[in-house]
């Protein structure tokens, strides 16, 4: 398996609905995903196996100094493979090359370990509110 990520790469809109579906269990959408993040991202990370669409981060941010991690998702198949943490890699260098000082995520209490030790982040204390 020889996997390659891309920064702003081209997609098509089914395979990501369908890998989001997977990845966050919850029926096939049709979201236009690629008009969604030309219109509000600074950039994605598209992880490939040859042409298939194994992996997406969306890296949204504020125009200037903050930058944040998106629906992160993996294939089901080739999950802890180290293809989620390729993908936060490749954000995280684009968001530092676009003159971001800060790149935030926030997620689930099982997926600590992933964001802290396979990513890098550090805790931070946030606040949130359910809309």
């Amino acid at each position: 398996m020889t996997i390659t990520y891309e920064w702003r790469g081209d997609f098509d809109n089914v395979a990501v609905n369908a890998l989001h579906a997977e990845g966050f269990n919850h029926p096939a959408a049709d979201v236009d995903w690629l008009a969604r993040v030309r219109r509000h991202s600074l950039g994605w990370v598209c992880a490939r196996d040859g042409g298939d669409l194994v992996g997406f981060v969306n890296v949204v941010w504020d125009g200037g100094v903050h930058a944040f991690i998106l629906d992160t998702v993996v294939a089901g198949g080739r999950r802890r493979s180290g293809i989620g943490a390729g993908l936060v890699a490749e954000a995280t260098r684009q968001a530092r090359e676009a003159g971001c000082g800060w790149l935030h995520v926030d997620f689930e209490d099982d997926l600590r370990s992933f964001y802290f030790d396979a990513c890098g982040f550090k805790p931070t204390r946030a606040g949130l509110i359910a809309l």
